[in-house]
This record gives structure tokens, C-alpha cells and sequence, in this order.
């Protein structure tokens, strides 16, 4: 009995080895062959065997690299991030490994690790590109000084870059310094002038300055260029031609958005005030009368046609509005301060 008791570890060590060269001869043989399928351009079967292979041997640092490359290869991002992680834990990793992590890092909006593995990188290599991914993770986290400052740094960097201006520009917009924001619009804009979006962003930021003029150039230059000429873009597109005194262009666009969307509260307002400081008072009254035939209890509409029959002068006309305009506090007794304050701007 004591014998058996001595040959039964021997004997489940001798099967542990036998099954250990067994996985490793299989890991190898799954390898070899994915990498064959590999060189013939069968991407997604290479995957398949290269996954085998880790199945059976998962410490094989070549197989771990081929793996995490094919799941990058196939844009199966979330896989070759961890798979490249454990190919850096597993030491010896070599600066392409740290640069594709911090890549991934980035597209995985996993910023922490991104700060490390860029830490890492910079280590072994003082010269690696890293303060473009380290700008935009900084921005994305609004962190906006770390951004500015790994942002001019990327720019040093890469100069050809437009994204880097832009992503500085927009971080001073975002701190309402548009001041600070402008310049590096255009910046941005000469190095890509295909950005359609960034040109309706820079109109913005003229329209956040008071600058009617530039607001509207750039967003007609967007349109022009192939923004899409959704509800947003017609309304500021709208706003900017009424700032500049356009009063047919700008109501045009608000009636393109009203072809679609006829029961816009917002944009019928628009258009009924944009005519009543135009004087066009039967105009306003038209679409203000649009309004309350969505809502009958909208006080507001009420009070301005009363005050629009006023404004058209004659003794009818402001005996009418008067009568309006009493009936619209009744419903609402906010708006006799509204009166009180056009009284008083005599308007």
C-alpha cells in the first residue's frame, strides 16, 4: 500500500506533463496555422485559429501579440484592448504595444489608463507623439488647461493637424472665450476647409459676439458646403439673416421649417415678431393668429395682435387692441408689467 501511495503523485505528474506538451504542441499548431491564413489574407479565420491557440496556451507571448493585432485588425476594439494589456503585464513589452494601448485607451474613453500607458511610453521612448491623446482625453474630461497645454504641444507635433486648433478652439468657446476661440477656428479651417460643421460652429461663436455680419458668412458658407439643412441649421441660419436686417431671407427659412413642423410654437413666434419690429403689423397678426389656433389660451399671442392693432394706428384699430391686449392680462395678469414696460419705451 505504501508503494501506491508513492506512485500516485508520480503518476498524476507524469499525466500533467503528458497533458501540458499536449496543449503546448496544440497551441503551436493552432499558431502555425493562423498564421498561414494570416499571410493569405483571411483575416477572421486567422481569429479563429489564433483564439484556439490562446485556448490551449494563454502565457505564449507570440500568440497573445498575433491575437490582440487580429482583434484590432477587425476593429473588435474592446478584445485587443485587454488583450494587449495583458500582453504589457506580461513584462517586456515593447513600444508598439504602449502605443497601441494608448490608442485604444483613447477610443475606449478609458482616459485613467491612457495616462499611464502614455507615462510609459514617454519612458522608453522621450520622442513618442503622445500629447495629442493626452490634449483630447483632457478635453473630453473638460479639463480645459491640461487640454490647451498638451493641445499646443501636439501641435508643435504634428503641425498639419487640424483637429489640434480646433480642439483648442473649442475649449475656449466652451470657457466662453471667444475671443481666444476665433482665431484657431480659422486656424483649423485653413488646414481643413472640408469641416463644414467647424464653419457653422465659428458662425456661432460670431453670433455669441454680436458679430451679425461673420455669423452669417459662415453659416451660409457651411450650407453652401454641405451642412445639412436641418431645423437647427434653418433656425440660426434665420436668426442670422433677421440680425442683419434680411427680413425675407430670414422669414423664408423659418417658413422652409414650418413646412415640416407647421406647429412650431417657437418658430411662428419667431416669424410674427421678426414682422411686428419690422412693422409689418398684418403679417404679425397672421402668424401670432396661427398660435392661438394651436393654443387658444395663449395669453401672450393675444396681447401682441392687441398691441399690433394699436400699432397700426387709426381709432378702430386701438380701440381693438386695447380690448385685446385687457383681455390677454385677464388670462394672464403677468403681462400687465409688459404693458407697463412697452408704455414706457413707447411702443
Amino acid at each position: 500500500m505504501l508503494k501506491m501511495y508513492f506512485l500516485l503523485p508520480l503518476f498524476f505528474l507524469t499525466g500533467s506533463l503528458f497533458l501540458s506538451g499536449q496543449s503546448a504542441d496544440s497551441a503551436a499548431h493552432y499558431l502555425q496555422k493562423g498564421l498561414q491564413q494570416k499571410q493569405g489574407g483571411s483575416r477572421l479565420e486567422s481569429l479563429k485559429l489564433f483564439e484556439k491557440a490562446y485556448s490551449y496556451d494563454s502565457t505564449n507571448r507570440e500568440i497573445v501579440s498575433e491575437l490582440a493585432l487580429a482583434y484590432q485588425d477587425l476593429r473588435k476594439y474592446g478584445n485587443a484592448l485587454q488583450t494587449y494589456k495583458k500582453l504589457a503585464g506580461m513584462g517586456q513589452a515593447g513600444k508598439d504595444v504602449f502605443e497601441r494601448l494608448v490608442q485604444l485607451c483613447y477610443q475606449m474613453r478609458q482616459y485613467d489608463d491612457l495616462f499611464v500607458y502614455a507615462a510609459k511610453l514617454k519612458e522608453m521612448d522621450p520622442q513618442a507623439k503622445i500629447s495629442y491623446y493626452i490634449g483630447k482625453a483632457h478635453y473630453e474630461n473638460e479639463n480645459y488647461g491640461e487640454a490647451i497645454k498638451n493641445l499646443q504641444a501636439a501641435a508643435k507635433e504634428d503641425p498639419r493637424n487640424a483637429e489640434i486648433p480646433y480642439l483648442v478652439a473649442r475649449s475656449y468657446a466652451d470657457m466662453m472665450n471667444y475671443k481666444q476661440a476665433v482665431p484657431l477656428f480659422k486656424k483649423a479651417l485653413e488646414l481643413d476647409s472640408t469641416k463644414t460643421y467647424w464653419m457653422y460652429e465659428l458662425g456661432l461663436i460670431y453670433y455669441a459676439m454680436h458679430d451679425d455680419k461673420n455669423a452669417l458668412k459662415y453659416i451660409l458658407d457651411a450650407g453652401t458646403r454641405g451642412m445639412k439643412r436641418d431645423a437647427e441649421y434653418l433656425e440660426n441660419l434665420a436668426i442670422a439673416y433677421l440680425n442683419v436686417g434680411q427680413l425675407d431671407s430670414g422669414v423664408t427659412m423659418l417658413n422652409e421649417i414650418l413646412k415640416k413642423r407647421p406647429s412650431d410654437m417657437n418658430v411662428l413666434n419667431m416669424i410674427a415678431e421678426a414682422y411686428y419690429y419690422k412693422g409689418k403689423f398684418d403679417q404679425a397678426i397672421e402668424y401670432w393668429d396661427r398660435i392661438l389656433e394651436y393654443d387658444k389660451e395663449n395669453a401672450s399671442a393675444l396681447y401682441m395682435i392687441g398691441m399690433s392693432y394699436q400699432k397700426k394706428g387709426g381709432k378702430s384699430n386701438t380701440e381693438k387692441g386695447i380690448a385685446l391686449c385687457d383681455k390677454a392680462i385677464e388670462m394672464d395678469p403677468s403681462l400687465a408689467s409688459l404693458k407697463q414696460k412697452k408704455m414706457s419705451m413707447g411702443l
